[in-house]
């Protein structure tokens, strides 16, 4: 599998989850906290992916354009990551304000999900070309298998 295909399915299981989370109502505190911690999961895998092997690849290839969307990206990234993922763990998921945030996170995640299929992707699959996108994507397939073995095995946070 090429890396944007990859990285396509990724972003429709994230969406998916963020849609279950946003119509679940406060009184599915379990499913909340079940959602929340897939979330988490997929999200921590995907920026590794990302951040680790395409960003780089498409930094280098690229421009100044593309320097600025590389760095957009990871700005993007560790909002999600060091704030926003953080605080609505840690928000009671039978209050309003758990509702709030998850809509939050969704509406940010959506819009850094479009930037990246809409503009970033396709600069992506002319810079990198096809044989590139597919040797990426196996590094990622590799590096996502690693992860959820360490992830299963408790050796990495997610």
């Amino acid at each position: 599998m090429n890396a944007i295909d990859l990285l396509q399915a990724d972003h429709e299981r994230v969406k998916a989850l963020l849609t279950q989370l946003s119509e679940s109502t406060d009184r599915a505190v379990k499913k909340r906290t079940e959602l929340v911690a897939k979330l988490e999961m997929e999200i921590a895998i995907h920026t590794r992916l990302e951040e680790d092997i395409l960003y780089p690849a498409f930094k280098k290839a690229g421009g100044k354009e593309q320097d600025e969307m590389y760095y957009e990206a990871k700005e993007e990234h560790r909002t999600v990551d060091s704030l926003v993922l953080p605080d609505l763990k840690l928000t009671d998921p039978t209050t309003p304000e758990f509702a709030g945030r998850a809509k939050v996170v969704k509406e940010l995640l959506e819009h850094h999900i479009k930037e990246e299929e809409t503009e970033m992707f396709p600069q992506a699959k002319k810079l990198l070309g096809n044989a590139t996108l597919q040797e990426l994507g196996k590094q990622m397939e590799a590096m996502k298998a690693q992860y959820k073995k360490d992830l299963s095995a408790g050796k990495v946070a997610a």
